[in-house]
Formats: C-alpha cells, sequence, structure tokens
C-alpha cells in the first residue's frame, strides 16, 4: 500500500504498516485501544483546560513547572484521546530462525495536559516524565521504537524549530509551539486517536542512562526523509525540558506472537531486545525507571 494522500507541505498521511500475522488485528490491538490505560485515572468534570494550566504557568519553568504539571496529569487532567493506544509492531527471527512478532501499545501523541478541545503538549524534566510514566504502568521508548513509531504513524508531521536561545525552555514558547503542531494537524480533519508523529523530539530510555546519572536522553524529531535531527543525546541535565521535547508513553504490556508479555522482561531477553532497542537488553528496566525519579 503506498501513500494515501498529502496535504501540501503541511502532514503526511499514510497507512499504518501492519505485518500480515493472524493476530495483528486481534487481542493486542483491542488491548490496546480499551484496556492497557485504565491506570490513568479518570479526568474530572472541574479540572482545569490545557491554556488555563498554562496560565498559571506561564512565569515558570523547569522543577517548577513540572511539579504542577505532573499534579495535574497524575489528578487524570489528561485527554481522553491519549488513553486510546495505537499498536506498533516489530518482526524479526530469533536465534534458532523462528520468525517472532512484538507488539507494543504507545499513546498516539505526546503527553498533554487538559481535554480533547483545549490540550496543550506539556515539554517535561525526565524524572517528571518517569515519575508520570511509573504511576500510569508505561515506559519511556527506546530509540528503535521512536523510529517505528515514525514509521507506522498515520500522521507524519515535519519538525518546526523555533529560534534558539534561553527562550527555548519558556512556557510562552512550549505554547507556541503547540498552537504551531495543532495548526500543522488539523487540516487533515482526522481523529486525535490517530497515531501522530514528526512533531517532537522523544525523551527516550536508554542504557546510556546508566553510566550517565542525572541526564536525559532525548533522540528523534523526525524529518520526511526518516532521519532524525536528533541523535541519540545525554547532555542536557535531566531536569532540563525546552519547547520541542515530548513524552510518548509505551504501555508496561507489550505481546510477543499475540501473547501479552511484561515489556521489561522483553527487554532484558538477550534475543527479543534486539527487536524492539538498538542498544542491547536493559536487565531492569523497571528499576531503570524508577531511579530516574526517586
Amino acid at each position: 500500500m503506498g501513500r494515501i494522500s498529502s496535504i501540501g507541505r503541511i502532514a503526511l498521511i499514510v497507512p499504518v504498516m501492519l505485518f500480515q500475522t493472524s493476530f495483528s488485528a486481534g487481542a493486542a490491538q483491542k488491548d490496546c485501544a480499551n484496556q492497557l490505560s485504565r491506570e490513568i485515572p479518570s479526568r474530572l468534570s472541574r479540572a482545569l483546560p490545557g491554556s488555563t494550566v498554562m496560565e498559571q504557568v506561564l512565569n515558570l519553568r523547569g522543577a517548577e513547572r513540572d511539579t504542577i504539571v505532573v499534579e495535574q496529569v497524575l489528578s487524570g487532567n489528561v485527554p481522553t484521546f491519549l488513553r486510546h493506544l495505537s499498536p506498533i509492531e516489530f518482526s524479526g527471527a530469533l536465534a534458532g530462525g523462528a520468525d517472532v512478532q512484538v507488539t507494543i501499545c504507545v499513546t498516539p501523541d505526546y503527553l498533554s495536559v487538559g481535554n480533547d478541545t483545549d490540550f496543550v503538549r506539556v515539554p517535561m524534566g525526565l524524572p517528571a516524565a518517569a515519575e508520570i510514566a511509573d504511576a500510569f504502568g508505561f515506559f519511556l521508548p527506546t530509540t528503535k521504537m521512536v523510529d517505528a513509531i515514525y514509521a507506522q504513524a498515520a500522521i507524519r508531521l515535519p519538525p518546526r524549530p523555533m529560534q534558539a536561545g534561553n527562550m527555548m525552555t519558556s512556557t510562552a514558547f512550549l505554547v507556541q509551539h503547540n498552537a504551531t503542531v495543532a495548526g500543522q494537524r488539523a487540516p487533515s480533519g482526522l481523529a486525535l486517536e490517530l497515531l501522530t508523529a514528526g512533531q517532537k523530539k522523544d525523551l527516550v530510555l536508554s542504557p546510556r542512562l546508566l553510566s550517565r546519572p542525572g541526564k536525559v536522553a532525548i533522540y528523534g524529531w523526525h524529518r520526511a526523509n526518516g532521519v532524525p535531527i536528533q541523535p541519540l543525546s545525554t547532555v542536557h541535565v535531566a531536569r532540563y525540558a525546552d519547547y520541542s521535547h515530548g513524552v510518548r508513553l509505551v504501555s508496561a504490556t507489550a505481546y510477543v506472537n499475540g501473547r501479552a508479555r511484561p515489556l521489561a522482561d522483553i527487554m532484558q531477553d538477550p534475543q527479543l531486545a534486539a527487536i524492539i532497542s538498538n542498544e542491547g537488553p536493559i536487565a531492569n528496566a523497571q528499576g531503570l525507571l524508577a531511579s530516574l525519579y526517586r
């Protein structure tokens, strides 16, 4: 299958790439859509819209802003569409030659605060992102997952960098960039639940974090040719976050040949890890995630 359509130079709409497997439309996809986000609390009727939360943190940056955002998100102030996870599929072979399919389930967009009509994609430091992921039963993606998410996305948005400088970490810049992304996506007219990629760099779970404590690992922001602007980097301190960063969550439950398995087990398996990571196994992914904020 080829391209369905394109909308100017704004967004490329592509079909989600599915491998030819008997379970590709089965339990894994059903659970992605309806089951695996159940640990995210229900959004209260009195919860604030995203724009109001941003007004409250307009003059804050870094850890101060993260504290308020984490409180909002952990209370369930998250758009409904983010709770409908998208399946991402990988194919590979074990040492004995047996074919294997791994399916992970990811949020269709980056972590946001607010409701479906008034939400803001919120960059945050690694400790805040890890705390939210752990509380909700999720991980951060590996770099290979980020590549696959872009390749299988229904909507690919070209990066829209803003001017470099001290304002990059300001709330004003992240709100402006959120509006830019919304403007890029809107002409598609497609549901928010459809997987969208290319709009931000990802905070990723990388073995480098074991040897670079106190740092954040970032990767991505893919161009239309599939090559990311940002190679894997651990230059910034863990609490650093600028407008270009995003938090994509990956469910802690994955599927191997259609059977549910803890993603942490897959990450530490010497053979299966290579299917979802370019950096080798992570012996204790859950422990690594927890160490990033505790």
